[in-house]
């Protein structure tokens, strides 16, 4: 058996930054895993290490670059009269990027594969310099530009054997086979490459859905859904029951929906990732919420405000007790808001706690309950027991029901400093939903301190960012804030942004501070209309307005804001 050299490049480097231990190396020792190749192959393809932690880790040794697949959108590619044989290419796992007078940059898995640096060096005379990548990105590439272009999904499917698959949608006689099929190199693999795909496309959601004759993939980006390429339908339960395997959940119910989580270390990064299920007329349909902590902004200074009501939103969260709502529809950001504020004024002097369904990310030095539903721990009870608990600051995730909504209000008007969500369009409806739920005027304007309404639109990508005309009626949308000459901008779509002419996003926020006149408006029950325009009146912006601005700063597009925001609030 080949033995590890004890100054393999890869065993020194990795432990030396502590990305591996003596225990693994031995362990691969005496279960003959090595096969006397490229260590760095062997360890991620049995798990000690993930790829990219691998070539972030080396790359900060060797201080050579790391690549991704949009490093290989490139309209020049193949490099020609290089005359290389695809064979050797995909043999080595090497491509050639780019050729710069007479030195040739060629991505590579292993560095340090010396003999084949130095044949090419000789072979074509030229000064090699070598930059990193994932040995699947590299052979994606190799066959996308030398190739057939088969890609990556469709090499992992082709190592799953046909006769595997012959009875994987029947029901419950084939639970055992499936299970086996899911505990399988190739569909651990191809699950792998869809959540690493997902996050390095920079996903919120992924979204696995089984129709009549296929199996749909869709990721949400910046709030989007963008459809790429899916496995064959006839993986549907092999890769369901893979996932179902990872959240931990009963591979043989297929006929109710289930919730899990599952967490995972993937490029380099610790990922949460909420798992739900549901059966549908063709089988399970999959989401897998993202959770990228890394990405998780907890600085109300960095979300967006503008100056004026940033200023306002501080000094509501900063008050000994009352209530403030955060409004808005599913995927607005409001709960990002809500951690925001909490870690504003989280500390040692407070005793914070938050009841969620469910807890999207833990945050040091706040208590943190998870509602549980089918054992009796729902938001009301939750919250019964929290008052008792003697806390400063409370978070109720979503007020859906008048027993809660009852519950927060007089916690806010016994000391306490409440903050929760609802769902309306805009921050005067919120407090209409109150009343509708029930819920005593009088209780209300003792209690809200404000509301606070949000949108999340997409940001221009800075790297393709261009002038955009506006046609009259996108000039008219915009009312007074149309001024002459206005500069406007758009994205043209480019490889950082993945052709879409957006990346990231940021909030358009809309205030409303109950003072004096709208304490007055609630205890005589005014509608939301009225509450609006006297809130307006007072200095309030609506989301259109904060909206405009962006686009005047070029922040973002008319038709991001038409696309969020409804037309009674211009």
């Amino acid at each position: 058996m080949p033995k590890l050299k004890k100054t393999d490049p890869v065993e020194r480097i990795l432990l030396r930054q502590n990305k591996i231990t003596e225990k693994a190396l031995q362990e691969i020792k005496a279960n003959h895993l090595h096969s006397g190749k490229y260590l760095g192959k062997t360890l991620v393809d049995h798990g000690y290490v993930h790829a990219q932690v691998l070539l972030a880790t080396l790359s900060e040794e060797l201080n050579i670059p790391v690549l991704n697949s949009e490093d290989f959108l490139k309209d020049d590619l193949p490099i020609p009269d290089l005359n290389i044989p695809e064979a050797f290419l995909k043999e080595k796992v090497i491509f050639p990027l780019r050729l710069e007078d007479d030195a040739l940059t060629i991505v590579a898995f292993d560095p340090f594969d010396y003999y084949t640096i130095e044949n090419l060096r000789i072979s074509l005379d030229k000064e090699i310099k070598i930059a990193l990548a994932p040995e699947q990105v590299i052979l994606e590439a190799i066959e996308t530009h030398y190739g057939g272009g088969s890609s990556v999904m469709d090499r992992m499917v082709g190592k799953v054997q046909d006769d595997d698959l012959h009875s994987l949608d029947n029901d419950d006689e084939n639970t055992e086979h499936i299970r086996d099929m899911a505990s399988e190199a190739p569909v651990i693999k191809l699950v792998n490459h869809i959540i690493s795909e997902a996050i390095e496309k920079r996903a919120s959601d992924i979204h696995l859905e089984p129709f009549a004759d296929d199996l749909i993939l869709r990721y949400r980006i910046d709030g989007m859904l963008h459809e790429f390429e899916a496995p064959p339908k006839k993986l549907n339960s092999a890769i369901t029951t893979r996932i179902k395997i990872m959240a931990k959940l009963d591979i043989s119910e297929r006929r109710l929906p289930q919730d899990g989580r599952i967490n995972l270390k993937i490029l380099g990064k610790e990922i949460d990732m909420r798992v739900s299920t549901l059966p549908t007329l063709y089988g399970e349909s999959v989401v897998l919420r993202i959770l990228d902590r890394s990405n998780l902004r907890v600085d109300l200074e960095h979300l967006g405000f503008p100056k004026h009501q940033l200023e306002q939103l501080l000094v509501l969260i900063n008050k000994p007790y009352g209530k403030l709502l955060v409004t808005g529809p599913t995927g607005s950001g409001k709960t990002t808001t809500l951690y925001a504020a909490l870690d504003k004024i989280n500390t040692p002097e407070k005793k914070i706690i938050t009841i969620e369904d469910p807890v999207e990310y833990q945050m040091r030095g706040i208590n943190q309950i998870h509602v549980k539903p089918q054992i009796g721990l729902t938001f009301a009870s939750g919250l019964r027991s929290i008052v008792r608990q003697d806390p400063d600051v409370i978070m109720v995730g979503e007020i859906r029901d008048p027993e809660t909504a009852e519950i927060a209000i007089q916690a806010a008007l016994t000391g306490h400093l409440v903050f929760s969500t609802v769902h309306t369009n805009d921050a005067a409806g919120a407090i209409t939903r109150l009343l509708d739920m029930g819920i005593e005027n009088f209780l209300i304007s003792s209690a809200l301190l404000g509301v606070l309404a949000q949108r999340l639109v997409r940001v221009i990508c800075e790297e393709c960012k261009q002038p955009a005309d506006l046609n009259p009626g996108l000039l008219k949308e915009m009312g007074s804030w149309a001024k002459q000459g206005i500069k406007t901008y758009q994205g043209k779509g480019c490889k950082h942004c993945s052709f879409t002419g957006f990346r990231g996003r940021a909030g358009i926020y809309e205030l409303l501070i109950v003072d004096e006149t709208i304490r007055g408006l609630i205890l005589a029950k005014a509608n939301a209309q009225t509450i609006r325009k006297a809130a307006r009146k007072a200095g309030m912006h609506v989301l259109r307005d904060d909206g405009w601005k962006k686009v005047l700063r070029g922040i973002t597009t008319v038709e991001e804001i038409l696309r969020v925001t409804v037309g009674d609030q211009q």
